[in-house]
């Protein structure tokens, strides 16, 4: 036997405690493998259209309160109606169903939005296009904003089928050629969704045809489990574009008459087909309680199986079904008694139906003590939406789940006799019943099964009650004392229309706290570029401000704007002397710990200096000194100032640079920290000392609004007795000298109408007066110590950037010294790009001659200015509307800081107010082969074949114009109605001259407007008469589409005139560009002027960029928008009408807009 040395003995307790260590930790490892391979997913967000809804609320309510959607054939579609019904089964091309689930406004799309050009947006699949909204709404609605997505693992699912959009036979839509692959293949529906919003997680569409989005959840669920993904936007789509599957289900005898599922009942006839699209957002449940994401419903389970070889390819099966279910039983841990109901497939047919009920006997329906299984379908709502059918079942339950409702199914008149319904507990729900529970969880099982073969079933949950987010609790305080409420949009309409739905949200919901609706608004939205934010103290003033939101009118309480550069890190800026007043700042030291808190430590380095208290003087306190004295002025505002910067950065704004005006800087120094608070005071308080012992009295001030060379010829004859003190503006210098030479200067000014003013001081900053001080300045500031500053500091004593740590005490003497360079340190700052100046002062005092400078270097369009108090206006409110300001800047604020400690949480907020547009490709559109007909093939967007008439060389052009064909009629907007510009109709007899060699138009004259409607079109015609003395008379006509029972509409003609053959004189081009001499012309404010005259138009016809005068000769710039499409015009109509627009540029604002009408 071998006797182990204590060594030994030592070695091997350590060995199996390590061993044993790591047998737990191995052993822990596989449960959380085991337990993530089963971990519940939640249901965080959800969005959707069907028939008769546009949001899952509105789904819900139709749902509740037992009403179809069931309705005609839709009459927007392009669908030749007329010959498409026939009751005849057999008859070919037609369906014996009368209708069908329709969702409204399939054509509308906000192609703005997304960044999709009117061309790709007629182009796409209308299920693309809607799925590519309901993203954007899922994500919403889970309080995700979407821009937070972008570059993450998040996974994308859709099932969709084939759409038969815009069936168009090659070369007969030459507008969407080269865009119908991405725009009409079915795996794009996923993809395009990733790359619009940045997900890099797997991007899946597949097609199980009526099972595909139940399977696509499946296919979801198990990716987040294994790690593939971390959140995952799961659905289906199906849009009807064509009629192709009532006609095709007609020759099998599967349809509905009515267009009704009868789910499960004795009258069943067939199943109605309907479009719908739903998407729903899956996190898993402990991602999704670490998140703080309101939780829905939680998916416990699915499984997916096949028919196999059965009774046919599209027959159901029973055994699968019974198999499918009882694995997603198995995989989510339940028994089939723990099932309280089962949302079924439930198509209506006389074959499905039956089978799929024997199935739900044999699982669901044995060994239930505590009550039968209830069975329904959503199908007899709103139809069968085929690849977006299963989404739709599992909102249902969502909702049934939340409000702890059994809804009714429709049109049961009895159960259906071809089932054993004594054979098991499974029981119809013929009426709405309150859903109880039976000792578990409320559960439901959710089934799809797909015509080929395909089965799903999925168990869902509802909500663990442990304490998610979702309301406010007892514990919540009231929030800031102004709570700012955030509201975005693409384009102004948008806003104004998110205004409206908050609004009605507000007032539809009185229980909501003001602290989580402003929460909610800043943390789970995107900011878009236009802006407003209501900064509101009680529900009245947030309504208030929205309804002045909506009306267009401004509110002292509402922040309106567009961002000029996104993500901006602001400049911040220091102003000297003027901001102050009693008691500025003293409400911010009651309600702001950050302020307060860098308050007292400015104090505390005062006190080294000045024998008062800082807050004293602040509150006005019996025995504390004015304002009015320079050395208490001076360090107060220096206080206040580094005490903002302090507030400002405790939300997340950070400056990108800092700069100061005269003592300004020291403030800046300190921010920037290239000087200790000690130092920053010490400068303050002994130099403003100084200025008061030696130079008050013996000298003042005065601003002047004129250049700075103006003002330096207008000082000559003083000798220096006055001299430019501070150079603030392009038109904003400040002066100063000995009092009676400022009063002569005052004289002459007024005397010339000039403005000038005197400033409130008795002397001479920045002037030879200050050399008094020189050497006592100096030795007082010897102690200061500078260093390298953290922000980069621009010096107004240099007009640029300076090294911090030059910032010694000879520095603060010259600051003092030396003319303050305001206006070249801006500018030095414009040339670095800066996409925001934010003045941290009590008062804006240097905001106007900021904005002056920013426009005057041409960069209004990207610079924003930004205050922090206002006189009289100390508290936390006027600081939240400056927060607002900023936002609405493009400056990122960090919201979640303003609302730390309110115990403010998300509440759900109205879905973004998409504004849509018309898009949809009708059959016929294109020319098809005209040479078939004996014409002739044209290549030009509208015109699209040309016929000679006779053998006297006559020729009649025509084609088809629509708001869908060509997009860019709907930016020309006349009095509210879609018009065709004038340059439309020249262009098009110039392109009818070109084709017959008669390319000059000598005159036309414009008889009646081009009205379109935006969901018809009409045909054009462009006669060409036979040439008569070198000329060919032209004109244009139209003729509206005819119902097929209208009798044929007369065609109207729109324009006459001639053309001619010889060439049109050539105009002379500059020689440069623009031409020299000539004066540039503001164009900012043209097309408003021009949308108060009632020309309301769109980004194509606002083409002028930019618009000169040299003599009587105007000269314009103008482009179309990058992506437009002008292939095949003689000269696009929105391009021509730029250039007319041009002889409105400098007309007086207030004249009236007058339109052409003729050319010559």
């Amino acid at each position: 036997m071998t006797v182990l040395s204590t060594d030994q003995q030592d070695k091997l307790v350590r060995y199996l405690k390590k061993t044993a260590a790591d047998l737990v930790d191995v052993r822990a490892r596989l449960q959380e493998v085991e337990d993530r391979g089963t971990e519940p997913l939640a249901v965080v967000g959800m969005s959707c259209r069907y028939p008769g809804a546009d949001s899952p609320d509105e789904l819900w309510d139709l749902i509740a309160d037992g009403r179809d959607a069931i309705s005609g054939f839709p009459t927007d579609r392009g669908w030749d109606l007329e010959r498409l019904y026939d009751p005849d089964p057999d008859r070919l091309g037609s369906t014996y169903a009368r209708g069908g689930g329709f969702v409204s406004g399939a054509a509308l799309f906000d192609a703005d939005f997304f960044g999709i050009s009117p061309r790709e947006a007629l182009s796409m699949d209308p299920q693309q296009r809607l799925l590519l909204e309901l993203a954007w709404e899922a994500f919403e609605d889970a309080g995700i904003a979407p821009a937070s997505l972008r570059g993450s693992d998040t996974g994308v699912y859709c099932g969709v089928g084939p759409s038969d959009y815009a069936p168009i036979p090659a070369g007969g839509a030459p507008q969407i050629e080269g865009l119908r692959l991405t725009g009409g293949t079915t795996s794009v529906v996923s993809g395009r969704i990733s790359y619009t919003f940045g997900l890099e997680g797997p991007a899946v569409s597949l097609d199980t045809a009526c099972s595909s989005s139940l399977v696509a959840m499946h296919m979801a669920a198990q990716a987040l489990r294994s790690g593939e993904c971390s959140l995952a936007l799961v659905g289906g789509v199906t849009v009807l574009a064509g009629p192709t599957l009532f006609i095709d289900f007609s020759r099998q005898r599967g349809l509905s008459p009515d267009g009704r599922c009868r789910s499960y009942a004795a009258g069943a006839d067939g199943t109605g087909f309907s479009d719908g699209a739903g998407l729903m957002v899956l996190e898993r449940l402990s991602d999704a309680r670490r998140n703080g994401h309101r939780v829905l419903a939680v998916m416990r389970g699915s499984a997916v199986n096949q028919d196999g070889a059965s009774n046919g390819l599209t027959a159901p099966n029973g055994p699968s079904q019974e198999r499918v279910i009882r694995q997603a039983l198995a995989n989510a841990g339940v028994s089939p008694a723990e099932v309280d109901v089962v949302e079924g497939h439930g198509t209506g047919t006389v074959l499905g139906d039956p089978i799929e009920v024997q199935a739900l006997l044999a699982t669901y329906g044995q060994d239930r003590e505590h009550g039968p299984l209830w069975l329904g379908s959503v199908k007899s709502n709103i139809g069968h939406s085929s690849a977006a059918a299963g989404i739709a079942s599992v909102i249902k339950m969502v909702y049934a789940l939340r409000t702890e409702t059994l809804p009714a199914t429709l049109h049961v008149d009895a159960p259906s006799p071809q089932v054993d319904w004594e054979s098991g507990a499974v029981r119809l729900l013929t009426e709405a019943r309150p859903w109880k529970t039976n000792g578990h969880p409320r559960r439901a099982g959710v089934s799809s099964f797909g015509v080929s073969g395909t089965n799903c079933h999925v168990v869902l949950e509802e909500t663990p009650f442990d304490g998610l987010p979702g309301t406010a609790g007892p514990d919540a305080v009231a929030g800031p004392p102004a709570v700012p409420v955030l509201l975005s949009g693409r384009g102004a309409a948008a806003l104004r229309a998110q205004a409206d739905r908050l609004r009605s949200s507000v007032l539809e919901r009185p229980d909501v706290r003001l602290a989580d609706l402003g929460f909610s608004s800043a943390t789970t939205r995107d900011h878009l570029d236009h802006r407003a934010v209501v900064v509101a103290a009680d529900r009245d003033a947030l309504l208030s401000g929205l309804s002045a939101l909506v009306a267009g009118e401004p509110a002292a309480t509402v922040v309106e704007g567009q961002v000029r550069t996104s993500g901006a890190r602001p400049v911040f800026v220091f102003p000297g002397q003027g901001a102050q007043w009693a008691g500025m700042a003293v409400d911010l030291l009651g309600s702001s710990p950050v302020f307060a808190a860098r308050m007292a430590e400015c104090a505390a380095a005062l006190r080294s200096f000045v024998d008062w208290e800082l807050e004293d003087v602040l509150r006005g306190a019996d025995g504390a000194p004015s304002l009015e004295r320079v050395d208490v002025v001076q360090p107060a505002l220096w206080a206040v100032m580094v005490s903002l910067a302090a507030l400002w950065r405790s939300y997340g704004v950070e400056p990108s640079a800092v700069v100061g005006h005269s003592q300004g800087e020291i403030a800046a120094a300190c921010v920037a920290e290239a000087l200790s608070l000690q130092d920053g005071a010490r400068v303050v308080a002994l130099r403003s000392r100084l200025v008061r012992d030696r130079l008050a009295g013996f000298g003042g001030m005065m601003s002047i609004a004129l250049p700075v060379q103006r003002v330096e010829e207008l000082l000559t004859p003083y000798g220096g007795r006055v001299s430019v003190a501070a150079v603030n503006g392009p038109a904003a210098v400040v002066v100063a000298g000995e009092p009676g030479a400022l009063d002569e200067l005052l004289a002459v000014c007024t005397r010339d109408d000039v403005r000038a003013r005197r400033v409130a001081v008795d002397y001479a900053s920045h002037t030879a007066q200050v050399e008094a001080i020189e050497a006592e300045l100096s030795e007082a500031l010897a102690p200061v110590s500078p260093k390298p500053g953290r922000v980069p500091f621009y010096s107004t004593a240099v007009g640029g950037f300076v090294d911090t740590a030059t910032l010694d005490g000879g520095y603060w003497y010259r600051n003092l010294r030396g003319r303050v360079g305001f206006e070249p340190a801006l500018r030095a700052l414009l040339d670095k790009g800066t996409g925001c100046f934010l003045e941290v002062s009590p008062h804006p005092v240097l905001t106007m001659a900021m904005e002056d400078t920013v426009a005057d270097h041409g960069a209004a369009s990207r610079v924003g200015v930004v205050g922090s108090l206002r006189r009289g206006e100390g508290g936390f409110e006027r600081f939240a509307s400056s927060l607002a300001e900023a936002h609405v800047t493009g400056v990122t604020v960090d919201w979640p800081a303003v609302y730390a400690g309110s115990g403010a949480r998300t509440v759900s907020l109205p879905a973004y107010a998409f504004q849509r547009e018309r898009y949809w490709l009708l059959p016929g559109a294109g020319s098809g082969d005209v040479g078939a007909a004996g014409l002739h093939a044209v290549d030009h967007p509208i015109l699209a074949a040309a016929v000679r008439v006779g053998d006297r060389d006559e020729w009649v052009y025509s084609g088809r114009i629509s708001p869908d064909t060509q997009p860019w009629i709907r930016d020309h907007v006349v009095f509210g109605m879609s018009i065709a510009p004038g340059t439309a109709l020249v262009e098009l007899a110039l392109a009818a001259g070109a084709g017959v060699g008669s390319a000059t138009l000598d005159e036309l004259v414009l008889q009646a407007p081009l009205v379109l409607d935006d969901e018809a079109g009409c045909r054009v015609q462009v006669t060409v008469g036979a040439p008569e003395d070198g000329r060919r008379e032209v004109a244009v006509y139209s003729t509206p589409d005819a119902g097929p029972d209208d009798d044929e509409p007369e065609p109207v003609c729109h324009a006459r005139g001639w053309l001619v053959r010889e060439p049109a004189p050539a105009a002379a081009a500059p020689m440069q560009w623009p031409p020299a001499g000539a004066e540039p012309i503001a164009v900012d404010g043209l097309y408003a002027r021009m949308e108060l005259a009632g020309l309301d138009y769109g980004p194509l016809f606002k083409g002028i960029r930019a618009a000169w005068r040299a003599g009587g000769e105007l000269y314009t710039e103008v482009a179309l928008p990058a992506d437009t499409d002008d292939a095949g015009f003689v000269l696009h109509p929105a391009l021509f009408d730029a250039a007319l627009q041009g002889a409105l540029v400098d007309k007086d604002p207030n004249a009236s807009v007058e339109m052409p009408f003729t050319w010559t």
